[in-house]
């Protein structure tokens, strides 16, 4: 049987998701915490979004496929269903810094990964040093601005859409670059902190915290909010975008079609992303 996790993390102590030997991961400390309780060797997990070291979750998902003799077994003697029983003894297992929000048998067809339609992540800034609130040091990055957040949000405008992202993804062999920008936007609280709305179908490594990092020119007054968008259309990294800090991004939410069509998702996901003709033709599109 295949289970759905929820789950969120404070990155600050993790060398990212991925089990990396000798290193503390996210993988491996959630993975492990499941043998302990299920009495057996450290499952192998399936995640929505694999985040690099420092970066934090409050909405994470992973899939674990599992005997469900094992799983039934986790109640004990107890009334309460299985999937309580797990987030209960995941809890008393587990470090403070990884919380399982819930735990829920899969629907027909439920992938992690391919079965998502979005990731939401957000990005906090605060341009003011002596602003600084010490208690969110650890989630929140200092920019010595100020900063223009109705340039920087003009400036993302001009980046939505199918495109080829090269310019802001570290290369990987074998690997597309081709997103959808669903939506990047800037807000400031009431607090002073800029905090970024950045939603994709998928994310390829990097992106986001270079995107961040693009349109950062551009609120100092360094750049015009013209420029983001022609690195991009330069295909090319570029050394005035700077990839930023990991400890201000967080992954908020991953978002899936109703249940009858997650199978059909999965499928067309795992599909290598190529961009129309007329894109490549033009491509300022």
């Amino acid at each position: 049987m295949r289970l759905r996790i929820d789950f969120g993390y404070d990155g600050t102590d993790f060398s990212g998701w991925a089990t990396q030997p000798g290193l503390r991961t996210v993988e491996q400390t959630l993975s492990e915490g499941l043998g302990t309780i299920l009495r057996s060797a450290p499952p192998k997990l399936t995640v929505a979004g694999r985040t690099d070291a420092g970066v934090h979750a409050r909405g994470a998902v992973c899939h674990v496929d599992l005997d469900p003799e094992r799983y039934a077994a986790l109640r004990g003697r107890s009334e309460r269903s299985p999937a309580d029983a797990a987030v209960t003894r995941l809890g008393g297992v587990l470090p403070p810094d990884v919380v399982v929000h819930r735990v829920r048998e899969a629907p027909t067809g439920f992938d992690a990964r391919f079965s998502a339609t979005s990731r939401r992540y957000s990005y906090r800034i605060i341009d003011d040093p002596a602003a600084v609130d010490p208690l969110r040091r650890r989630d929140t990055v200092v920019v010595r601005g100020p900063l223009d957040e109705h340039a920087m949000n003009s400036a993302a405008r001009n980046l939505l859409g199918l495109k080829d992202f090269a310019a802001f993804c570290k290369r990987r062999e074998g690997a597309t670059t081709v997103r959808t920008l669903l939506d990047y936007r800037w807000e400031r609280t009431a607090d002073g902190v800029l905090v970024a709305t950045v939603v994709a179908d998928a994310f390829c490594h990097s992106m986001v915290r270079s995107l961040v990092g693009a349109v950062i020119p551009v609120g100092l007054g360094r750049k015009p909010i013209e420029w983001p968008a022609q690195v991009l259309t330069a295909g090319r990294r570029d050394p005035g975008v700077t990839v930023m800090p990991p400890h201000g991004l967080c992954l908020e939410e991953v978002s899936y079609p109703p249940d009858d069509q997650l199978a059909t998702r999965a499928d067309a996901a795992r599909a290598v992303r190529t961009l129309p003709e007329e894109s490549l033709s033009n491509p300022r599109g």
